[in-house]
């Protein structure tokens, strides 16, 4: 007998997920991550005031997240330089690299659209001024680019 046809992956980044972002320093690599590689997960910010969207996917063999924490961004709107918090972990091997604080990357929120999920398509790029530094290290990452377009929840379950 023929062997059963796998079933189809789920998407987790409402089927229009993307990633794409230029790393430098202890992560060097261009990064294109679409929908069927990548996963996405999204939480509202402490006290509801904004949203953060987390995209994983592989980097030369290693699970590799980053999470922008998206500040006073609310369902539906879109707007420009929104203040921003990016987070890069890299999976079993306890390094990760962030920016200590608000006001040094902010996001622009270019598309802020519901689906029929419940969920919110949000699309739109990173810029940040300063390299994300590592927590137990002196190593740092920069993101000179990264656009990307996820998945939010703003209901918050």
């Amino acid at each position: 007998p023929a062997a059963p046809e796998p079933e189809p992956a789920v998407s987790t980044c409402g089927e229009m997920g993307a990633l794409r972002a230029s790393l430098s320093g202890a992560i060097n690599a261009e990064v294109d991550w679409t929908d069927a590689e990548l996963r996405c997960e999204s939480m509202l910010r402490p006290d509801d005031r904004g949203v953060r969207l987390r995209f994983s996917g592989e980097i030369r063999g290693e699970r590799v997240a980053m999470i922008i924490a998206i500040d006073d961004v609310e369902g539906g709107a879109t707007g420009a330089e929104f203040d921003s918090v990016v987070t890069i972990t890299v999976d079993g091997s306890g390094r990760f690299f962030s920016t200590p604080n608000l006001g040094a990357c902010w996001t622009d929120v270019e598309t802020n659209t519901g689906l029929d999920s419940g969920l919110s398509n949000v699309a739109g790029s990173l810029t940040c001024v300063a390299p994300l530094g590592e927590f137990n290290g002196d190593a740092f990452v920069d993101i000179p680019e990264l656009r990307f377009s996820g998945i939010a929840d703003w209901d918050g379950s």
